[in-house]
């Protein structure tokens, strides 16, 4: 009797984001208005899906003598217990090494290479993760909820402070946090939890204080000539000081910054992708002011107006961070965006890219991150190295990170 390896996903844990299901290439993972699932008969072990998941339910396995159904997958509330085979695996134990040896290098390919499970920096320190969930989720209480875009804006960005008063939720720069939006969707059932990436450091907005800090876009467009409000979002947007919140997670344990004072930290973001590096300078500003590391942040935004912390952002020294501020929709000028900047600043960043102390984070929009490729393709290209072996490396070391939306 052979044992099979089988991927599942966390019911629990899954907030139902349906990331894993547009990420996988052989279309093995599905989903019903209960769970999302894995096919195992289609399922190849590529492991794409696990590291864009935000909160780390992909990345569960059973080894099991046959697979479970996706039908049996729909229904389940939690991930079955583990099965104790006993001496059933001696039967063939040929084919289990086989199996088990097989498994290892899908793992050590997965590790390693252009589509592996992403390392967080080996000094990063070590993530709490899913402490708290729907149906056990921390209550805050809002402590504030400031406007950071100009009031003439059509981008209504919005920095929302959460204390926990006595309550333990410890979180590290580039997690992120679930809130639970109160009542019910179109089909009676209760709203889906939302991801928000946490904008201040690990002791919270002033040191020592037991809160964290939130950067939320209001979501609003129009759809068949009908306004649509996002919920998660206005909901966020629309909290007054004292309101109560249900929160989950924290979630993320790869998105972590080094804790070494002579890591680079090459920062890419738009909009709300700002919120990670906020955190992340921050804690650098408070307890790293004198690091050797250089700190260089590429955020783009249609104007200055639209840019979240564009004034606290010029209040720090150019010799604590380098600040490229880029604009695609100043009157009178050409549009550029981060791509465009980091281009004409290829001598910089090629020097980085050479350095084994270099990290590279992007956060924001998704249709950001292929414009960012392109332009490390170009910068390598013009400067005798090979990007396609540099991400690998920077990869496999747990030096490169990407969230967009």
């Amino acid at each position: 009797m052979s044992l099979l390896r089988q991927h599942l996903i966390d019911p629990e844990i899954c907030i139902r984001c349906n990331t894993c299901e547009e990420t996988c290439p052989v279309d093995a993972i599905t989903h019903d208005d209960n769970n999302y699932v894995v096919d195992a008969a289609k399922c190849d072990y590529c492991m794409d899906c696990i590291s864009p998941c935000p909160t780390g339910s992909i990345d569960n396995w059973r080894m099991v003598t046959a697979g479970y159904s996706i039908e049996a997958q729909f229904s389940w509330g939690e991930l079955p217990a583990e099965i104790d085979h006993g001496d059933a695996a001696s039967v063939d134990s040929q084919q289990q090494e086989a199996n088990e040896e097989d498994a290892s290098e899908i793992l050590k390919v997965a590790h390693s290479g252009e589509s592996g499970k992403v390392l967080p920096p080996a000094s990063a320190e070590r993530p709490y993760i899913n402490i708290y969930n729907r149906d056990k989720p921390m209550t805050a209480r809002v402590a504030g909820n400031f406007r950071l875009t100009d009031d003439n804006s059509e981008s209504d960005i919005r920095h929302v402070i959460l204390d926990f008063g006595d309550k333990t939720f410890p979180v590290l720069e580039g997690q992120s946090i679930g809130i639970i939006p109160p009542g019910e969707d179109e089909k009676g059932r209760p709203h889906l939890v939302r991801l928000y990436s946490v904008a201040s450091p690990r002791d919270g907005e002033r040191p020592g204080a037991n809160n964290l800090a939130l950067t939320v876009k209001r979501v609003v467009f129009q759809e068949d000539g009908e306004t649509v409000r996002g919920i998660g979002s206005n909901y966020v947007c629309d909290l007054k000081k004292g309101d109560q919140v249900l929160v989950t997670g924290p979630f993320g344990a790869t998105f972590l910054m080094p804790n070494t004072t002579s890591a680079n930290l090459i920062m890419i973001c738009t909009g709300t992708g700002s919120a990670p590096f906020r955190a992340m300078t921050e804690y650098r500003r408070r307890h790293m002011p004198d690091a050797g590391g250089k700190l260089l942040l590429y955020f783009g935004a249609r104007t200055p107006g639209e840019l979240p912390y564009f004034g606290p952002l010029n209040k720090l020294s150019d010799r604590f961070i380098d600040k490229q501020l880029v604009f695609s929709r100043l009157p009178d000028n050409p549009k550029e965006y981060v791509q465009n900047r980091m281009i004409n600043q290829a001598d910089k960043l090629a020097a980085l890219l050479n350095s084994q102390d270099t990290y590279i984070y992007i956060c924001g929009l998704k249709e950001m991150e292929k414009g960012v490729e392109e332009a490390f393709e170009k910068i390598c290209a013009d400067n005798n190295l090979s990007w396609t072996e540099t991400k690998i490396t920077m990869k496999s070391s747990g030096r490169y990170h990407v969230e967009t939306y």
